[in-house]
Order: structure tokens, then sequence, then C-alpha cells
């Protein structure tokens, strides 16, 4: 598939709020209930840092494979290109900022 700037419309969040958007870089909160999860995807030219706000998170990588939990203050940063999906690992809603650059952002959908 091809690459995509916005992928907004491809899942559904309790709330997302875009703090900053500059060339190459932005930073993104998104809340997700206990169900809900941003699906398997990379991105060629940026890396995703995550940092937990309220909650916890699971992140599902590929190349290796490998799982990520993160709690309130911690972070973790995917490279470029590698597969990753974001779920939300408790029962409560989570809360995440995830930062994106240095580069022009893509967004390649993913079916794993």
């Amino acid at each position: 598939m091809d690459a995509l700037k916005n992928a907004d419309h491809l899942y559904e969040v309790e709330r997302r709020v875009r703090h900053a958007e500059r060339p190459n870089f932005r930073i993104s909160e998104l809340q997700i209930s206990s169900s809900q999860a941003v699906p398997w995807h990379c991105h060629t030219r940026v890396t995703d840092t995550f940092y937990v706000i309220e909650g916890r998170i699971k992140l599902l990588l590929r190349d290796p494979d490998e799982e990520v939990f993160l709690n309130p203050g911690e972070t973790y940063a995917v490279r470029q290109r590698r597969p990753h999906r974001v779920e939300n690992a408790g029962a409560a809603s989570a809360n995440f900022l995830v930062l994106q650059g240095i580069g022009e952002y893509d967004y390649i959908p993913l079916k794993l």
C-alpha cells in the first residue's frame, strides 16, 4: 500500500490532539480505550517516540519480534521502517504522546 500523509481515518481513538506540527516534526497525543489499538504500520522517514502520560500501553514490534510495555513516564523509540502496533495494556484508557521526526511524516499500513 502507498504511504499516507494522514492516517487518522484508519482507526478510532477516544481522543486525538495534535500539539505541534512543523516541517519534519510533529507531536500528537492519543487516548485509547481498553479495546482500541493503533494497527500495524511503519514509517519510512520518521522515528516514533512514545511517551505514556496515563495508563499502560503495549508496543508490538517486528524485525525483530518484541513486546514492550510502557507505564506513565516511560518512553520508547521505534526506528524507521520497523513494523509496529500500539495496544492498550490495561483496563482503563491509556493516554500517550507520539513524537514523530525528524523527517517527512508517512504512514504505511501493514497486514501482519
